[in-house]
């Protein structure tokens, strides 16, 4: 089956968003060709939009429009607790939680020395600077936990506490509604020792 030099581009294109291999960028193609092209449409003016419109907020990294987000300057936010994540993402997942009603510092990603991201490319001088502004009291460490999200929260938490800050890391723990015998051993682990 031959197709257009703008369908190839478009297929190589929807094959660059994480998890979409060739026959599924190519089902999304035709999809969209054969049975939604005013949706396709609407998703190449959104991508445009976003594009140009979206960058970084000066405060804590996290994507906006604005010079500076509507988060950091919600006067009803507690700008004393500071907390550190990855990506957007997980800024996102912790605001749907309600739990929070602090501050945010998004690192845009984590330290991996093989990838050549070290403490410059995560923003680590920016968040520095930002947890030692004298308002900032506590740093909660939301990193991931796999071996990369647990180095960075390590490499972070010395230098934090180097400038005397109370540097807190979410608990790991056994998820709720899970029976004990279903789930794995780390995880039992890391719960019998972050007990409370």
């Amino acid at each position: 089956m031959s197709s257009t030099n703008a369908l190839d581009v478009l297929i190589q294109a929807l094959r660059r968003l994480p998890g979409v291999g060739v026959k599924s960028a190519q089902r999304m193609a035709f999809h969209l060709m054969q049975h939604d092209r005013e949706g396709a449409e609407a998703l190449s003016v959104a991508l445009h939009s976003a594009v140009h419109n979206v960058h970084h907020c000066a405060r804590c990294h996290t994507f906006t429009e604005d010079d500076i987000c509507s988060t950091c300057l919600d006067p009803e936010r507690d700008a004393s607790r500071l907390c550190v994540v990855e990506t957007p993402a997980d800024q996102s997942a912790l605001e749907r939680t309600g739990a929070f009603k602090g501050l945010y510092f998004v690192l845009m990603g984590r330290l991996s020395p093989l990838d050549g991201i070290g403490p410059k490319e995560i923003g680590m001088h920016k968040l520095m600077e930002r947890a030692s502004d004298g308002v900032v009291q506590e740093v909660i460490l939301a990193t991931n936990f796999n071996a990369e999200g647990e180095a960075t929260a390590h490499v972070l938490s010395e230098a934090l506490k180097s400038r005397g800050l109370h540097v807190t890391r979410l608990a790991r723990g056994v998820p709720v509604g899970s029976e004990l015998e279903y789930v794995d051993l780390g995880t039992i682990a890391h719960a019998l020792v972050d007990r409370r």
